[in-house]
């Protein structure tokens, strides 16, 4: 299965504006609140109508402005997953289950054995007439599942399918969902902002930023090797500075008043490098790479301490610091209002936008 779609939507105030090629595998669309992720899901499904622009899915066209084509969200085969699962509440767990199958063209026996094998594959045995409202968080969003797949989609999206559980439920529901995913021939796309989930879950990654995909690539890449400042930021990286470049592997840090060296290659258009661990070592006999920062406030964390810094005295926008340090190297201080932080060069991004 595969994914083709290029589309804008003036939404009056913000504009929808992606390209997206996806594979069979599984697609994190990761960006903060209000960026665009659900809509984007939305366009796909068919429940908005892109004001121009094109979706094909293995080469069938569900939408095309200049041909005049939009095919009816019953008919696209896609599967939306929403974060409240939209069950239907005055229908119990089996009548749910048989809804996905409404538009099916199958005998009514081999639905109800198309039913019987989604309750047991989801764990549902024993809840077949059960009200919906009688049920768990978790076997809400098992019925919401079985109700999509039993519908044969060619695409499955997932728009923030955890949003609404406590941890340990997430966590058991992910290990489930993972399993879901790894069975199903098709492709998929996931919608969050808890990167952790997106790692674990997706093959690619597209970051959105303000209605446009920021960046798109593997997994590892995008978390290992930002090129740009909102998937630096959306990954974990917390500690940015202004840059110039100096040389190849160095630059200015403007916001931090040194030049810094790093293992990356720094071209003539970078814009920005920040620090993509937390966690970091002060410096002892290093004299390269070391920034010198007053300390705002320092913070007990279980195993360390969390010091929240500024760098060269003065308030910009990059200059406060958030790093965190061994308990026993913060203990060996005795002044404890100033400290020497080592930028280890391979912790070092370059971002050139």
């Amino acid at each position: 299965m595969s994914l083709d779609m290029k589309i804008r939507k003036d939404f009056g105030g913000f504009v929808l504006e992606e390209e997206l090629h996806v594979g069979n595998e599984t697609l994190a669309l990761l960006g903060a609140s209000g960026c665009g992720k659900s809509m984007t899901l939305r366009c796909i499904a068919g429940i908005v109508r892109p004001d121009e622009g094109y979706i094909r899915i293995d080469g069938e066209t569900l939408f095309d402005s200049s041909q005049k084509i939009d095919v009816p969200v019953q008919e696209r085969r896609v599967g939306l997953l929403f974060q409240n699962y939209a069950l239907f509440p005055n229908m119990n767990v089996e009548q749910n289950i048989m809804m996905g199958m409404k538009t099916l063209d199958m005998p009514k026996k081999e639905k109800a054995e198309e039913c019987r094998r989604a309750v047991e594959k989801f764990y549902l045995n024993g809840l077949e007439k059960h009200s919906v409202r009688q049920l768990s968080g978790g076997q809400q969003q098992r019925v919401a599942l079985a109700r999509i797949l039993v519908s044969r989609p060619r695409i499955l999206m997932l728009d923030e399918p955890f949003s609404a559980l406590d941890s340990f439920l997430r966590w058991e529901l992910e290990q489930e969902l993972m399993k879901v995913l790894g069975e199903f021939d098709g492709t998929s796309i996931l919608v969050s902002h808890n990167r952790d989930e997106v790692y674990r879950i997706s093959d690619h990654i597209a970051v959105i930023s303000d209605g446009h995909v920021d960046c798109f690539d593997e997994k590892k890449e995008i978390f290992e090797n930002p090129r740009t400042y909102q998937s630096a930021l959306l990954t974990g990286c917390k500690n940015f500075s202004r840059a110039e470049r100096i040389d190849g592997h160095r630059v200015m840090a403007a916001d931090w008043g040194i030049s810094v060296r790093t293992s990356r290659e720094v071209t003539a258009g970078v814009k920005y490098i920040g620090l993509r661990q937390p966690f970091h070592h002060l410096a002892t006999g290093q004299k390269d790479n070391v920034i010198v920062c007053d300390v705002l406030r320092a913070i007990e964390d279980l195993n360390d301490m969390i010091l929240l810094l500024r760098c060269g005295g003065v308030s910009t926008e990059y200059s406060d610091l958030h790093i965190t340090v061994s308990k026993r190297e913060w203990g060996m201080l005795q002044d404890k209002t100033q400290v020497r932080i080592y930028l280890e060069p391979e912790n070092v991004l370059v971002m050139n936008q």
